[in-house]
Order: structure tokens, then C-alpha cells, then sequence
């Protein structure tokens, strides 16, 4: 008679003390903080459990330990009834630590050490790390910097200097924000303080199959793609992005860049090696750049970006990062689509976003 084998874990677990691992002690608390950091399989019924289940407690010496239910499942094992419905609750209560530890670094004076969130949050420091990337897609460390980073920029408009500007946004150095001012601001301090003055931005404004389009350019490359139904709101959008800078009218040789452009848009599976000028926060040039790596007649879902970013949780904070962008086509949000298939906003309209879309379909097919 052929028996049923039991799972690899119970064969190879030997007689190993489980009392002294201080995730044992988390199993008798009971304690929810701990879901989501490991699991444990019970040798004798063969099923996995998360550490907060209230199920009846197994004998220590039939317990043995697993980083995450699919490497549990690996190893034979099936979740109990309580484990098989956790996964939303323990993702549930993963959110409202992070959304605790978001406040508290934005609330905090200067940004709060690991070890501190982690503390807040119940759990250790290494697992609170893991946590708060998987739902942010950021690090503390990077969130603390773009939430900074976010702080200058509103403030450097209503504060008497750029060092006292650095300094209420939490900023310990001028040295230590000048590290990343290029990528987040566009410019130096001092001239997005003045609104970007100084700064030359060339641009044309044409028309395209899709209605109304402006091309602009600073030093470093294309910084805004505008599509839009009247010339004159995408010249004052423009001028909104940059109040102070100095606008100039494209000559004939900038005319050939808005040719470029109209092409991309008339025939985007061709592609572009057009030069970028992209601003924003790490997180929103981690989304643009994912966008960027999408070939042309290809949808994905806000869910695939978040996952190909490494941060399968933030789809929210992808969509935010898509409606932020100001280069259309070259930076192709227009191919992210919702779950269900179907079109979600377009920051220059839904109808411009099909018809691209369908333009790309007719190209590859």
C-alpha cells in the first residue's frame, strides 16, 4: 500500500529546540505585528499557519520555521483555513504601519533613524525595511528625501533664502541637499527659488493629427510634451512649470525637433532618441524610466509597473507618477491601462490615449 509523503521540511527538520528562537515567542504572543515576516508548518497535520493565528498552539517539537508561505508551500506544506484568508489582513495591517511611519517622518523635525519607525511600527528593523519598500516602493530613507525634497520646493517659495529654505525642510547641510537638487529640482536651488529665471526654455508650438502640440527644451534635453485642444492653455502651462524662465520661440532648426516629435506621434513604433530632460522625485524616474522600457503596441496594467519597480504594493502611488508627467509619447504613460483592460485618465485626454494606442495596435500588428 502506497503511503502519502509527508513534507520535505519534516523529513530533514531533525529534533532542532525551537523554544530558543524568538520566533517561537511571537507564536505563544500570538502576535499579529509579526505576520507577513515568516510562517511555521506543524509536522504532524502538515498545514502552515502565520505567527498572529489564533488556531490552537502546536507542541514545540512539531514546529519548523519558513521565511514566507510560498517556500512553506515548497516544502509540502498547506496554509490552514486562517492562513489562506491572511494574506489580505496582513497586507491590510502592513498599510497602516507604513501609513503610521509616513506621517511620522513627515511630522518629524529631522527624519526619523530606522531603528526608531521600526520601533513605532512593532516590528524589527530589518522586516519594518522590507515592509515599507513593498508598499511605498521606496526606502525610508528615499521617502525621507523625497518628502524634504518636496519641502524645499514649497517653501523655497516663500522663504527670505535658500539656506533658510534647506534648513525648515529638515536638511541638516546645504551639502547634503545639493547631493540630489539637480535631479529633483531640474536646476539649482537659487533658480527654482526665482521661478527658474535665467534658465532658457526653447519651444514651438504645432499641430498634429491629435490636435495641438508644444515642444520644449531646456540645456539638457526635451522637458515638456504638451497635447492639448487650444495652443494658448499649453503655452500657459507651460509658463505655470516655469514662471520665471526665459521662453523662447523656437527658430527654423527648432522647428525640426517638433517634427521629430509629430512624428513620434504619428508613427510611434518607430521609437525616438530624442534627448530628456526628466524632473521629479526617485521614485516617479524609477516609474517613468519602467515606462520607457514598454514597446510600442503593448499595454500593461499600473499593477506591472509597480511590480517591474520592485514595489508590487505602491500601484496607487504608479498612477500618481504617471499623471505627473509632462512628456507625453516620449514617456509613454499612455500604455498603461487598468487591470480590467480597460483606459484609465490621461493627462491629455482619454481620447488622445486610444487613438495612440490604436495607431500602435495597426503598426505592430
Amino acid at each position: 500500500m502506497k503511503t502519502r509523503s509527508k513534507p520535505d521540511a519534516v523529513l530533514a527538520a531533525g529534533t532542532h529546540d525551537v523554544t530558543h528562537d524568538p520566533r517561537w515567542a511571537m507564536i505563544l504572543a500570538r502576535d499579529p505585528a509579526a505576520n507577513g515576516a515568516f510562517v511555521y508548518g506543524v509536522r504532524t497535520t502538515g498545514v502552515y499557519c502565520h505567527p498572529g493565528s489564533p488556531s490552537r498552539l502546536p507542541r514545540p517539537e512539531n514546529v519548523v520555521f519558513f521565511d514566507s508561505p510560498k517556500q512553506a508551500e515548497a516544502a509540502g506544506y498547506r496554509p490552514s483555513k486562517r492562513a489562506a484568508a491572511a494574506p489580505t489582513n496582513v497586507a491590510a495591517h502592513h498599510a497602516r504601519l507604513v501609513a503610521q511611519a509616513c506621517r511620522l517622518i513627515e511630522n518629524a523635525p529631522n527624519p526619523p533613524q530606522l531603528d526608531e519607525l521600526a520601533r513605532e511600527a512593532g516590528l524589527s528593523p530589518f522586516h519594518f525595511h522590507r515592509v515599507f519598500k513593498s508598499v511605498t516602493g521606496l526606502t525610508p530613507k528615499r521617502y525621507a528625501i523625497g518628502h524634504r525634497a518636496k519641502k524645499v520646493r514649497d517653501l523655497l517659495a516663500e522663504s527670505q533664502s535658500v539656506t533658510e529654505a534647506i534648513y525648515d525642510a529638515g536638511f541638516n547641510s546645504n551639502s547634503r541637499f545639493y547631493e540630489t537638487a539637480d535631479n529633483v529640482l531640474g536646476m539649482t536651488p537659487s533658480t527654482f527659488k526665482a521661478g527658474g529665471v535665467d534658465t532658457d526654455i526653447h519651444f514651438a508650438i504645432g499641430e498634429c493629427s491629435l490636435g495641438s502640440i508644444l515642444v520644449a527644451q531646456s540645456e539638457r534635453g526635451v522637458c515638456a510634451i504638451l497635447m492639448g485642444d487650444d495652443p494658448a492653455a499649453l503655452l500657459k502651462d507651460l509658463q505655470d512649470q516655469f514662471p520665471c524662465a526665459n521662453l523662447i520661440g523656437g527658430d527654423a532648426a527648432y522647428e525640426q525637433l517638433v517634427a521629430r516629435v509629430i512624428g513620434l506621434i504619428e508613427a510611434p513604433s518607430l521609437g525616438h532618441d530624442l534627448p530628456l530632460d526628466v524632473r521629479g522625485t526617485a521614485f516617479q524616474q524609477r516609474v517613468w524610466e519602467a515606462l520607457r522600457a514598454i514597446p510600442a503596441g503593448i499595454t500593461v496594467t499600473y499593477g506591472d509597473i509597480a511590480a517591474r519597480i520592485g514595489a508590487p504594493k505602491a500601484v496607487r502611488a504608479v498612477a500618481q507618477a504617471c499623471g505627473a508627467n509632462t512628456i507625453a509619447v516620449a514617456i509613454p504613460c499612455h500604455r498603461v491601462i487598468r487591470s480590467d483592460g480597460s483606459l484609465s485618465g490621461y493627462r491629455w485626454g482619454v481620447e488622445r490615449k486610444r487613438e495612440l494606442l490604436k495607431r500602435e495596435e495597426e503598426e505592430v500588428s
